[in-house]
């Protein structure tokens, strides 16, 4: 899900290497496997919250400049009316350097929502090609990217920038992420007649801090402010009505997570 919001918390602190740990091999394995299971408070998707506590596991494989892996939610608390539990996710990635400080990244993610009511209007499954360009500058890392929906039919602009800080004393890195976005989707309802377009803005601020365990495995602690702004809905001609899942939250997140 590039995807959800406890990934743009964890993705640049589980790549990160802690200080002060045992060189890694020589000869890295050809395939590198890490699962990651996280406790979060709040699932918060593009500025839209879809319920409160929720456990969310992820099983990643990395083949050289190719990645993929599965994302999952699960809901412990407060789900809101309408939103699938569980949901899975299939994602994946190609990272082609362009460049010293500059990559290109096209990938794709596929959402499936094995409960959902079509009959109340919900999808089983959409399918989100992606496209990142990933530039570095002074030690910000910015990642413009663009998705279009096939199934939503309708494409999401997303800018994000990272930062790490050394903790030196510490061993580790405190991961900085600022993320703004805005989307517009035209058929956002399932079997609807006319369609019901859907369209909003989002913003995110976060930092993560890993905390390593072994040379295998660390502890991944999370926090972040994100809301959703401007976010409405509208079916034909009627009157366009706000969508009520955009709201603002803090989120918090614990996560452990092992390499293989």
């Amino acid at each position: 899900m590039n995807h959800k919001l406890t990934l743009v918390l964890l993705a640049a602190a589980v790549a990160l290497p802690a200080r002060g740990q045992a060189p890694a091999p020589a000869a890295a394995p050809a395939v590198a496997i890490t699962a990651t299971g996280t406790l979060t408070t709040q699932y918060m998707f593009r500025g839209q919250r879809l319920n409160a506590g929720g456990f969310q596991p992820t099983i990643e494989a990395a083949a050289g400049d190719f990645t993929a892996g599965v994302w999952g939610n699960f809901v412990i608390d407060d789900q809101v009316p309408g939103s699938s539990d569980p949901e899975l996710d299939l994602y994946g990635s190609y990272t082609t350097s362009l460049g010293k400080d500059l990559s290109l990244a096209p990938g794709f993610t596929l959402y499936t929502y094995p409960k959902a009511d079509k009959g109340a209007g919900f999808y089983k499954s959409t399918f989100e090609p992606n496209i990142a360009l990933n530039y570095t500058v002074e030690g910000i890392k910015f990642t413009p990217k663009v998705y279009y929906d096939v199934t939503l039919r309708g494409a999401t602009y997303e800018v994000t920038a990272a930062y790490a800080v050394a903790l030196k004393d510490l061993g580790t890195e405190l991961a900085l992420t600022a993320q703004l976005g805005t989307f517009l989707l035209k058929d956002a309802a399932n079997g609807s007649s006319p369609a019901v377009k859907s369209w909003g803005d989002y913003w995110l601020v976060g930092a993560s801090l890993p905390v390593q365990v072994n040379k295998e495995s660390k502890v991944i602690l999370g926090v972040a402010y994100t809301e959703g702004r401007d976010a409405f809905l509208k079916q034909g001609n009627t009157p366009k009505a706000v969508n009520t899942l955009a709201v603002g939250r803090w989120v918090a997140s614990l996560g452990y997570s092992v390499s293989f």
